[in-house]
């Protein structure tokens, strides 16, 4: 494992996202970083592809970049091509960048290689539970979304384009995504996890109706 390799690809991160919107910055990229370390820790894995594709897998989030998926795999390309990183290890970490996205799911092979799996867990572990919650409020107030209106229903089972270009509620998000997750985890230490995050935000839902309703 190349330690200076993981320490120069941290400090390029933290440099590329200074300024980025607070669900999807460098405390983003640590916490799913750190997520996937733990993961890994209970399968066997190739660890420098785990951590390079956690660290650089919102590089450019297309949600961003006027919805440019071509351009996190041509930064991360960039940065790798500079470390000398081998063209193995820079296409396994391409693949898991282009394919670890929710809305992406439709199109992703099947037989997935472990160290996606992992980062995927990882990723998706912190759209959900209290730190999922504060990211959805933070990027809804970021889309001036409403948090919630009654007469609008969640819409469900959309295709990539739709979810693209939803523009519903705060609240209808968890339905539309965060409460999918717990059922699409691929590890078992994934699902452990999911699985607690998932109960937290089905309270904070039963509290929220009731605060809004006024019960």
């Amino acid at each position: 494992m190349n330690t200076v390799l993981i320490e120069r690809t941290v400090d390029f991160v933290k440099e590329k996202l200074h300024g980025a919107e607070a669900g999807h910055d460098w405390f983003h990229i640590e916490r799913v970083w750190k997520l996937s370390k733990k993961i890994a820790e209970t399968e066997k894995c190739n660890l420098e592809v785990v951590e390079l594709s956690a660290l650089l897998h919102d590089i450019a989030d297309p949600k961003f970049h006027d919805g440019d998926e071509a351009l996190a795999l041509k930064i991360s390309r960039e940065f790798l091509e500079s470390e000398n990183v081998s063209e193995e290890i820079i296409g396994q970490v391409l693949f898991i960048i282009k394919n670890i996205s929710f809305k992406n799911r439709g199109e992703v092979p099947e037989n997935l290689m472990l160290e996606l799996k992992i980062v995927q867990d990882a990723d998706r572990i912190d759209a959900i539970g209290a730190i999922g919650i504060a990211r959805t409020f933070n990027f809804g107030g970021f889309k001036n979304n409403l948090m919630y209106h009654p007469d609008i229903r969640p819409k469900l089972n959309m295709s990539k384009e739709e979810y693209k270009k939803n523009e519903g509620t705060t609240i209808n998000h968890f339905y539309e995504k965060l409460l999918l997750l717990k059922d699409l985890m691929n590890t078992e230490k994934g699902k452990e996890i999911a699985a607690e995050r998932h109960d937290f935000m089905l309270k904070f839902l039963d509290e929220f109706y009731s605060e809004w309703n006024v019960d």
